[in-house]
């Protein structure tokens, strides 16, 4: 009998996992369902590009798991019930075009939900601002961008890496707008000297007006209000405050974080529940220094090679690997032409090491297409573990790796 593996979400981690899953592991051996509310990867960390009128490259899933063995489900999970080992999909029928509720049963699931947009409970924000969290927002926000005249007004509020990335690719893209950002704290007040100087240069180059030390505290359809009851102009506001993972784990009997977030041990497994294993936004991993990860494409990656070689370990009797997370740099692209990497210690914060400018442009972009292209070939890190895994592995495992 096949041993049931099924993945929830194929972002970044979702789909990295099922592809590695299906290259370490015999398909004869082992079932893998991934399941996807769209037929086709979302490169999440150009929703700013799509929002300012770039047009991205398609990228379908039938043809990126061709071959692989992982069978694809497309629908919306509704509910999980981990004490059953259930997850329910509304899925489109066959011939009708309406979702129905499917129920599929696993024996290992891998949780890659994710996150999405988080509004902090501003009011006017759900009803008047505008996300890139998500293909869907970024489009909506697009659209909204092309109609707007000459010397209107946009306001993005969040000085993180979506905001300024977000504000920089509009300014550049619109130089007719007059856009704007608002941050809670300093601009770029963690990255280092050389960091910080140079996000102010691009910022002021790009004519953006920047509010430091601005707390947003309501949304309306033509202003945003700050703390201190100031009323700055926005035809557009585009919120980048941080992401909310997805709220279906927190409806299951999983142990979960104050965010919602599946608490897991090293190796990503749920701390309650063995058979299930969290990565990316929706697992609550620690990091160099016991701090959580950030919720980045930078550390879901890492966090879905570590499930899959322990799911693959265990399930094949071999040593069961823990390979510690680090972090190397941020990545912030200032428009097209321009960018900044900040390098960092292995606990995220700056040192005084960065590149900016086209070369810094030109590095980003190649960790964006390998990120992509790592989704489509999971396996070109972690080989040599692999190696050393399969030479350990007794000939009667219950399940067999790959060749």
């Amino acid at each position: 009998m096949q041993h049931r593996i099924v993945v929830l979400g194929a972002g970044y981690t979702g789909a990295t996992a099922a592809g590695r899953l299906a290259k370490r592991l015999h398909r004869e051996d082992v079932a893998i369902t991934l399941v996807n509310a769209e037929p086709d990867f979302v490169e999440r960390v150009r929703m700013h590009q799509l929002a300012a009128g770039q047009d991205l490259a398609p990228r379908p899933f039938d043809e990126m798991f061709e071959g692989t063995g992982v069978t694809l489900k497309q629908g919306k999970v509704t509910a999980v019930d981990v004490d059953r080992k259930a997850v329910t999909v509304a899925a489109l029928a066959d011939g009708t075009g309406e979702p129905q509720d499917e129920e599929l049963a696993y024996d290992t699931l891998v949780y890659a939900l994710g996150s999405g947009w988080n509004d902090q409970g501003v009011p006017g924000t759900a009803e008047y601002a505008h996300e890139v969290a998500s293909r869907a927002g970024a489009l909506r926000l697009r659209e909204r961008l092309a109609g707007l005249a000459a010397g209107e007004s946009v306001v993005v509020v969040g000085g993180g890496l979506t905001g300024l990335e977000a504000v920089t690719e509009i300014a550049e893209t619109r130089p007719d707008l007059d856009v704007a950002l608002a941050a809670r704290g300093g601009l770029g007040d963690w990255l280092s000297d050389k960091g910080s100087g140079h996000l102010r240069k691009v910022l002021d180059r790009l004519g953006i007006t920047v509010h430091e030390h601005t707390a947003v505290t309501a949304v309306e359809a033509d202003r945003v209000t700050t703390a201190d009851g100031t009323s700055i102009p926005a035809a557009v506001t585009v919120w980048t405050t941080g992401f909310a993972v997805h709220p279906i784990a927190r409806a299951t009997t999983l142990e979960v974080s104050g965010t919602g977030q599946i608490v897991v041990d090293r190796t990503m497994r749920s701390v309650s529940h063995p058979d299930v294993y969290a990565v990316g936004d929706a697992a609550l991993a620690m990091g160099p220094g016991d701090k959580p990860l950030r919720m980045s494409c930078a550390s879901g990656v890492f966090t879905a090679w570590q499930a899959v070689d322990a799911i693959a370990a265990r399930l094949t009797g071999g040593k069961v690997p823990t390979v510690p997370v680090r972090y190397f740099n941020q990545c912030i692209s200032l428009g097209r032409k321009d960018g900044l990497i900040q390098f960092v210690t292995a606990d995220d914060r700056a040192v005084r090491w960065a590149l900016t400018g086209r070369l810094a442009a030109f590095y980003k972009e190649i960790i964006c297409k390998g990120a992509a292209w790592t989704v489509a070939h999971p396996m070109v890190m972690g080989v040599r573990r692999r190696v050393v895994r399969e030479t350990a592995v007794a000939e009667a495992s219950p399940v067999r790796t790959a060749a």
